[in-house]
């Protein structure tokens, strides 16, 4: 509402006032945000109750709220009934639409192993999907996550195993032609033969590679990291556990203080407890939450597609169709994420919107576009309530909810 209690306004030029703003190395406090076409073209920090006078255009006050940049989610495979490996019109569009209404200014649809042909296929058409820029208010897809096929067949969880692949080179470049180079990010168990050639590989063409579905010791985990990999896939899932003698490749991800690390915070995948302890290995600096959402996200209960496995959701689980043990992804959404784990870990919702907005931008070399509220920028970001709620997206300064 505005502050005359009408309608939030259409056009781009508005002024944002709230209790606090996450800036790029700070909270500003009582900030007023001057928006024009689209951008945010100021940002202050009011002294007083009083508009400043320089500013201009219909004011919307979020008393008590903080402003926070547009999520991240870097890890995805669909919402409202759709997933990213379909081949029908508009599904990408769905999926954006819906992504934004829950905060997400960006993402990278991620894949399902699938045959080589579908696979290649998919890449295609996400890279075309991709080449045409979304529209507000959908959030944008910025590149591809290839989840499979390197993947360990003991850690593969819902992964076909008779479709998973040794690491491959050529496989590899199959996928990036295909894709025309739309690949940012790839999940690969590094202790598989030929990991680490394709890890360095793919990391020189700028790809950043993730640790997962893994079951490495400690020091086939490290050979990883030193090949290239600069990320961990949802720790703790789907990764062989912590040892106290066998410590593994979780110990290593929670271990290397430079290594950027994924994790699921819906108090399902990892319990709250294990969440703390991941925030304080892993920190502010290198915490980065994901949904890995699936199709079922935003729906009822009832069955659903992960590329072409059957899934049943039922009070918020995802579990595999014949294998009701076997998580199949999440129906999180990352607003949710942001206020969960703020209340596991009792970390402010501007800390933990930090990991879902500036850390995957900085694991991708994104930073100077997305993951932080600064002057000149796209006016993308969501206005949270202290417990982390969502009260209003802008997606290039247009209200959305």
């Amino acid at each position: 509402m505005d502050e005359d209690g009408g309608e939030l306004p259409n056009n781009m030029s508005c002024i944002l006032s709230a209790q606090h703003l996450l800036g790029c190395n700070e909270i500003v406090d009582r900030p007023v945000v001057s928006v024009e076409d689209g951008r945010i073209m100021r940002i202050r920090s009011r002294a007083g109750e009083e508009r400043p006078a320089a500013f201009r255009g219909t004011t919307l006050d979020f008393p008590g709220a903080t402003l926070v940049p547009a999520y991240l989610d870097i890890h995805v495979h669909g919402a409202a009934g759709h997933d990213v490996m379909e081949d029908a019109p508009h599904a990408l569009e769905a999926i954006g639409s819906f992504l934004a209404s829950r905060g997400v200014g960006a993402y990278l649809p991620t894949t399902v192993t699938s045959s080589t042909e579908q696979t290649l296929h998919a890449l295609d058409r996400l890279a075309g999907e991709i080449e045409r820029p979304a529209a507000p208010p959908a959030a944008v897809p910025l590149g591809i996550h290839l989840e499979g096929p390197f993947l360990s067949h003991a850690k593969r969880g819902v992964h076909p195993p008779d479709l998973l692949r040794q690491p491959s080179v050529p496989l590899f470049e199959r996928f990036w032609q295909a894709a025309r180079g739309r690949i940012r990010l790839m999940t690969i168990a590094p202790e598989l033969p030929e990991a680490l050639t394709l890890i360095e590989h793919a990391s020189a063409l700028g790809v950043v590679c993730s640790l997962g579905h893994s079951n490495a010791a400690y020091a086939e985990a490290e050979a990883g990291f030193d090949a290239g990999a600069r990320s961990a896939t949802h720790t703790f899932n789907a990764m062989r556990a912590l040892g106290h003698r066998d410590p593994g490749v979780a110990a290593y991800v929670l271990d290397n203080e430079d290594l950027f690390s994924e994790i699921i915070c819906d108090g399902i995948h990892v319990d709250p407890a294990m969440v703390r302890l991941f925030f304080r290995s892993k920190g502010p600096e290198r915490s980065i939450l994901i949904t890995d959402g699936i199709g079922a996200t935003g729906m009822p209960d009832g069955r659903y597609k992960l590329g072409d496995l059957a899934v049943t959701v039922e009070k918020g689980r995802c579990t595999l169709d014949g294998s009701p043990g076997t998580l199949a992804g999440s129906v999180l959404t990352m607003d949710r994420a942001v206020a969960n784990f703020s209340a596991f870990t009792g970390c402010g919702v501007g800390a933990a919107a930090a990991l879902a907005a500036r850390n995957p931008a900085r694991l991708l070399g994104l930073e100077d576009e997305w993951g932080t509220l600064e002057e000149g920028r796209e006016a993308n970001l969501a206005v949270l309530t202290p417990a982390g709620e969502l009260v209003q997206v802008f997606r290039a300064g247009q209200p959305i909810l």
